[in-house]
């Protein structure tokens, strides 16, 4: 496991830091890089150089829980992401593995479970906590979770900055399109999401971080 290179994506500089030199210590010739929010993982991500692995943050600027892991996963389909979070939640867990994350890891794990965790998810197999319960309950955050990984990359994005409050206006000048185009991208969110408004959509998109049993009927 030599030669490898990953993105620590927090907006934590104490945190990176820290998981930075433990890392370096542990895996021989690891590069490591380190992005303070999404525009910056999104530009180190877009480089030619090939990266390994990104452990990312659920709650940090530009990224509001699942959206952002289900994003570069839609933008950046090879490259691995593991999520390195202060969320211990099962149903969030659960959820981000569905979404493709190669990994959950704690932030309150002890630094030599952190570590061997990156290491098994380095060598390509899905690390998750030992204690992970089971469960077979299907929640309203599945089935919107569901719904989340059908938006496209410029889809999620624009959902990302409805849920930061921006308007079409501010969302057409930060992707440098039209407010056409951004007024398209939303009408599909919406009917991606099964939601009415622009206001549904964001709290739809809250919903899929949170823990809620569907009645027993089936979803529309």
């Amino acid at each position: 496991m030599t030669g490898q290179r990953i993105v620590i994506v927090d907006d934590h500089p104490l945190f990176r830091d820290a998981l930075k030199h433990s890392l370096a210590a542990t895996i021989p010739d690891l590069a490591i890089d380190e992005a303070g929010n999404l525009d910056a993982a999104v530009k180190l991500l877009g480089s030619a150089e090939a990266i390994d692995l990104v452990l990312l943050d659920l709650k940090m600027p530009g990224v509001q829980g699942l959206s952002g892991l289900a994003f570069l996963r839609a933008q950046f389909p090879a490259i691995p992401v593991a999520i390195v979070s202060a969320s211990e939640e099962p149903h969030l867990i659960r959820r981000a593995i569905d979404l493709g994350a190669s990994g959950y890891i704690p932030k309150s794990s002890a630094i030599d479970e952190i570590k061997a965790a990156i290491s098994v998810i380095l060598s390509g197999d899905i690390w998750t906590p030992p204690d992970l319960p089971a469960s077979t309950v299907v929640t309203e955050g599945d089935d919107l979770a569901r719904r989340l990984a059908t938006l496209t990359p410029q889809q999620l994005r624009v959902l990302m900055m409805l849920r930061e409050g921006l308007l079409n206006k501010q969302i057409a000048y930060e992707l440098d399109v039209s407010e056409a185009t951004v007024k398209a991208h939303v009408s599909a969110i919406l009917q991606k999401l099964n939601v009415d408004s622009r206001t549904q959509a964001v709290i739809a998109a809250a919903r899929i971080d949170e823990e809620t049993p569907l009645p027993d009927v089936k979803s529309g």
